[in-house]
């Protein structure tokens, strides 16, 4: 498994690992019941401090994406919790609103942004 981590970023090291596997398990690539990488695994790939994937998988157990099976490993859980389309748009438009800040851009540059962008008919 290998994703781009920006250290320049706001969002800690641990944030961004997560927010890569709630992707990943989204989009399905990673599926319910499937392990995920060895936390010591992961972090030698990413080359991070495995207690930096340690709190990523915490915080992924903490939202109910993963399991964690003493002595086994770390499960994508079998049981999502669902997300509505809104709470996931919220999620996006959060992030989206932090960069666009550290980028010095206001709320309507961003929305400005997204309807220039948005194909016609999904506006």
């Amino acid at each position: 498994m290998r994703f781009d981590l920006d250290i320049t970023e706001g969002r800690p090291v641990y944030r961004q690992i997560a927010d890569e596997l709630e992707r990943e398990i989204a989009v399905g690539i990673l599926r319910p019941g499937e392990a995920l990488p060895a936390l010591r695994r992961l972090a030698a790939d990413l080359r991070v401090n495995p207690n930096t994937v340690q709190q990523a998988y915490r915080w992924l157990a903490l939202h109910g994406l993963v399991e964690v099976k003493r002595g086994r490993g770390t499960f994508v859980a079998t049981q999502q919790r669902a997300k509505t389309p809104a709470h996931a748009a919220r999620e996006i438009a959060n992030r989206a609103l932090r960069d666009a800040y550290r980028h010095g851009l206001l709320a309507s540059d961003l929305v400005r942004a997204i309807g220039e962008l948005a194909p016609e008919g999904t506006k």
